[in-house]
């Protein structure tokens, strides 16, 4: 299953069928497993629940799938008998129609998993620019899960409220602004959460919501849970959370009423989560931008020839003179006429095949030094002497 292209939500919904033991949990649970695989904090590094095998999904494909899955068991739970895409996509056009959104070009039309595919790209999508995107942090939109809890709301009635997603938004922003604001010295992990925050919001309000009131709108208890574990979230800026926050954090369960055990729980998940896996967040990572990009380049290379390795192996085979220059390729350092003509020749053999398509756009010869680099595993073993079978 491949996020990226065509037709993966109806193969996402086959292999769900076949693997549906998820939906028997409880909102409690489920929800508690969307946090553990960083859905809620808004870096997903696994599928919920291990329902699909991640494989090398990116974290942006492991982002939609999550979305799916959320609004997929949110669907089942209602015990509605409408088709399921169906009723997403007139969620999603509920919501363009309150200039919500940016899905207009999408919506219209016969519905269907194709056009759901489309609007799910268009709603956790960064950057258009896939180079451009490499040089700057992979920040994910912390808030999906609010598209969960409107859909819940919109099956229930069959239409969302616009004072509901306004005063959800106004309530999160007030709560977690307020947390980020607060502090008397911001470092770069907070910086990026005020403005991951405030880009990620649909309403901006121009009087933000009072603490007190943006309490007194928070009423079911997943909504509870939600902003109490961003809040986790946002004051897990230097790799701890202090004894000042601890508090902040017992507060804000107190008026929530949230017990001081899921408090502490809360506490714990968040402290784990980043600790185990800070090194594989963007977010917290201490890389310069440089690495950052190679780091990200080099697993988008080996994701793309991976996905189209009998297909370019094929064109390598039928293109003579470059397989006699990759060869060398790999027992002398090549001339720079000869480097030309490997950039030049590749590039045609890209043209053939779509899904490497962003070597074809300005700045992607940049990728090159990268793609030659995992090129010999391609190739035939004589032409590598020194190789060590993995």
């Amino acid at each position: 299953m491949n996020p990226s292209a065509q037709g993966w939500i109806k193969k996402l919904l086959k292999d769900v069928s076949e693997n549906n033991a998820f939906l028997n949990f409880s909102e409690a649970d489920f929800y508690d497993a969307l946090r553990g695989c960083g859905f809620i904090y808004g870096s997903n590094l696994d599928v919920v629940l291990a329902i699909l095998p991640k494989n090398d999904l990116t974290e942006e494909e492991l982002s939609k799938t999550n979305l799916l899955l959320a609004l997929f068991y949110t669907h089942h739970q209602s015990n509605t008998n409408l088709p399921f895409v169906e009723n997403v996509i007139n969620f999603y056009t509920e919501i363009n129609e309150l200039k919500t959104s940016f899905f207009q070009e999408l919506l219209g039309g016969k519905k269907s998993s194709e056009q759901l595919e489309k609007i799910i790209h268009k709603r956790i999508q960064i950057d258009a620019n896939v180079l451009t995107k490499n040089f700057k942090y992979f920040i994910i939109n912390a808030l999906l899960y609010i598209d969960v809890l409107a859909y819940s709301e919109f099956i229930k009635k069959q239409s969302v409220s616009i004072g509901y997603l306004k005063n959800l938004e106004a309530s999160i922003e007030a709560i977690i602004m307020d947390v980020l604001n607060s502090k008397l010295t911001k470092n770069q992990y907070d910086e990026s959460l005020i403005k991951l925050f405030e880009s990620s919001l649909r309403y901006h309000n121009n009087t933000p919501l009072e603490y007190q009131n943006a309490i007194n709108t928070i009423k079911t208890k997943q909504e509870k849970n939600y902003i109490l574990d961003l809040a986790c979230m946002a004051t897990w800026t230097d790799k701890k959370i202090d004894k000042n926050e601890q508090r902040f954090l017992i507060k804000l369960g107190t008026d929530l009423t949230i017990s001081k055990n899921r408090v502490k729980e809360s506490i714990a998940s968040v402290n784990l989560f980043y600790s185990v896996n800070k090194t594989n967040i963007a977010l917290l990572s201490s890389k310069n931008i440089v690495q950052s990009f190679y780091n990200n380049s080099s697993k988008m290379v080996t994701k793309l020839i991976s996905r189209n390795r009998k297909r370019l192996h094929q064109e390598l085979k039928d293109s003579k003179e470059l397989m006699v220059l990759l060869s060398q390729s790999t027992k002398r350092n090549l001339s720079d006429e000869e480097h030309k003509k490997v950039q030049e020749q590749l590039l045609d053999i890209f043209k053939s095949i779509p899904s490497l398509a962003i070597f074809m756009l300005p700045g992607g010869a940049l990728l090159l030094p990268l793609v030659i680099k995992f090129i010999p595993k391609l190739l035939p073993s004589a032409f590598d002497e020194n190789r060590v079978e993995d």
